[in-house]
């Protein structure tokens, strides 16, 4: 019972009229990329106002449900005839069922079948729902249902990437009232009553295929005592599970929570994970209860992880967990060089590095909007920030630590700094090459033709920050407008523009992007600021970055363990530590140093 195109609404007025009510949560994904990709970074809140590219809103909540299901039929695979075909199949089932629809179709042949829901259901459910028809319907995508933080889709009225947009297969006025009257529970329950068969399928399907985690080829992670391990806090976000581990949804919850206890969050911790969206997994858990039940059962899971891990008590103290501080001052090659220096006097060593942040901060209008010019920019406030930390000009860290730092693969760190130093009147000179264990030890340099200016102008405000892990996501450019708003209480974006030496468009891209996200916000004055209760650690947490950063340090501490492991086989001698031959692996060198702990570095930033 396929509906012909007979709507005659616009985009604007299906986009206003449905997509708020369809979506999961008051989000919607853009994509500038002319809709090949629809990145997390992009997101904003969700509005009446159609967006001029193509757009696609957030199928689940915070909370872990769905408002409605979405099916959506692609023409790529078996092209439009059997499109059509399945979208007639399913809606008779739709019709046999009870159940009311809505309808759309794309420029390119594909066609999505909404069907709104009157009470929400929980990510499982949708996801065994849609998994079970894709086994009857061959071009139905069901990959919107398979992820919880990214499942999104364009709604009727948005635009398409082969240009034109979403065009409702049915009247305005008829999908509105389906919209606004959906099924109820009744009719979800007969739809899962004739599904019990391919539900069951699905499922021991999933039971016959080895688990994959969401972050596909990371390794396994140890974490340190103090932090939940990595595999639940995946599933804490995600809600997927190996379920030949976890025989249910009540299962996995609770390993959850035993973890969060064992690792020394609070209750109050999880709640606010749970409440904010950065654990919608956990959260879908406990949607089979009635909104004003779930806190309740959480603290009463909470109680019982509590009286579990009472009763099995382990010789893991969390005093001993205490990580070494990055603080120390890192061994060095060239002593006498730095015994000449003011070393000895930490104030002096900081009032001298206040300089030469002066001096970058002059020097970087050389370094162009390019992404290279940024990132060569980023390598430079690494080298600073950890100047600081050990209160020294002089710098013996690894191109692998200054990765973790700056969000870059290592051999691009290395290339950056090979540049850095033979430019005329260099920010850094490199002291000594590297050394067996030891990383090339770095100067931070004044140039003689910057000291006067350096040393004129104000000191720069606050600490001097490589890039933040939840930048990893946003992006350069918002990494450096925050910088900026950061060092100032309040700035218009003129000066913004002046300040972070980037142009106009870009600088405009990235307060949409850090607006979208409440990092900042602009006053009825039109200068724009930080705003402080948002959380930069806790929004790092919900995108799933910190866990990148941790895979990349893992990575990172095995090349070290193989460097270590090839030096005790083959050298054997001071001098051939010293002067290596033709053999020298040079490309496994650069791991980590002992000295400074990664970790810390890594997941260092303001609350």
């Amino acid at each position: 019972m396929s509906r012909n195109p007979t709507s005659s609404c616009s985009p604007a007025e299906a986009w206003a009229a449905l997509a708020p009510v369809l979506a999961g949560q008051p989000r919607v994904r853009l994509s500038k990329d002319a809709g090949r990709s629809y990145p997390q970074k992009h997101e904003r809140n969700l509005t009446d106002v159609l967006p001029s590219v193509p757009a696609a809103v957030r199928i689940f909540g915070k909370d872990g449900t769905c408002a409605a299901i979405f099916l959506d039929f692609d023409s790529g695979v078996a092209g439009q005839d059997w499109v059509q075909a399945d979208v007639r199949a399913v809606q008779t089932w739709l019709h046999s069922v009870g159940a009311r629809w809505i309808e759309d179709y794309s420029p390119n042949g594909g066609r999505h079948v909404y069907i709104p829901l009157a009470q929400r259901v929980t990510f499982s459910e949708a996801r065994d729902l849609v998994e079970a028809l894709g086994t009857r319907y061959r071009t139905l995508d069901k990959t919107p249902h398979q992820n919880l933080l990214h499942g999104c889709m364009r709604t009727p009225g948005s635009a398409h990437k082969r240009g034109g947009h979403q065009q409702l297969a049915m009247s305005l006025s008829m999908a509105y009232d389906i919209a606004r009257r959906p099924n109820s529970s009744a009719v979800w329950t007969a739809m899962t009553k004739d599904l019990a068969a391919e539900i069951r399928a699905a499922r021991a399907l999933r039971q016959e295929e080895s688990f994959t985690p969401s972050i596909p080829n990371a390794p396994a992670i140890d974490q340190p005592a103090g932090r939940m391990s990595r595999a639940m806090q995946v599933l804490a976000q995600t809600g997927l599970y190996d379920i030949n581990q976890y025989a249910s949804d009540s299962n996995a919850r609770q390993a959850v929570i035993l973890s969060a206890a064992a690792a020394g969050l609070e209750l109050i911790d999880v709640e606010r994970r749970m409440l904010q969206g950065t654990w919608p997994g956990l959260a879908s858990f406990y949607a089979r209860y009635a909104a004003r039940h779930r806190l309740p059962s959480l603290r009463r899971d909470w109680m019982n992880a509590l009286s579990y891990l009472s009763k099995n008590k382990t010789d893991n103290d969390p005093n001993n967990s205490v990580r070494r501080s990055p603080t120390s001052q890192p061994p060095t090659q060239a002593a006498a060089v730095k015994g000449s220096s003011s070393n000895s006097n930490p104030d002096a060593e900081h009032r001298f590095i206040r300089t030469w942040r002066n001096a970058l901060r002059i020097r970087e209008v050389n370094y162009q909007e390019s992404r290279t010019g940024m990132a060569r920019r980023m390598v430079l406030r690494a080298l600073g920030e950890a100047a600081h930390m050990t209160a020294s000009r002089f710098i013996e860290f690894g191109v692998r630590s200054i990765a973790v730092a700056t969000g870059l693969d290592h051999t691009t760190v290395g290339l950056h700094l090979r540049e850095l130093r033979v430019e005329k009147d260099p920010l850094v000179t490199l002291v000594e090459e590297a050394r067996g264990t030891k990383g090339d030890l770095y100067m931070l340099t004044v140039p003689e033709e910057l000291r006067a200016a350096a040393e004129d102008v104000r000191w720069q405000k606050g600490k001097l920050h490589a890039l933040r892990p939840v930048f990893r996501e946003l992006g350069l450019p918002a990494a450096f407008v925050y910088e900026a708003l950061e060092q100032s209480p309040a700035m218009p974006t003129s000066e913004i523009v002046r300040f972070t030496r980037l142009s106009r468009s870009a600088v405009h891209e990235a307060l949409e992007v850090l607006t979208a996200w409440n990092l900042v916000a602009r006053d009825a004055g039109r200068a724009w600021s930080v705003v402080t209760a948002t959380s930069l650690r806790q929004l790092a947490e919900q995108f799933g970055v910190l866990e990148a950063v941790a895979a990349q340090v893992q990575r990172y501490r095995q090349d070290r363990i193989i460097w270590r492991e090839w030096l005790a086989k083959n050298v054997t001698t001071v001098a051939e530590l010293l002067s290596p031959g033709e053999d020298y692996p040079w490309e496994l060198f650069d791991a980590p140093p002992d000295e400074w702990s990664l970790s810390d570095m890594a997941f260092r930033q303001p609350a």
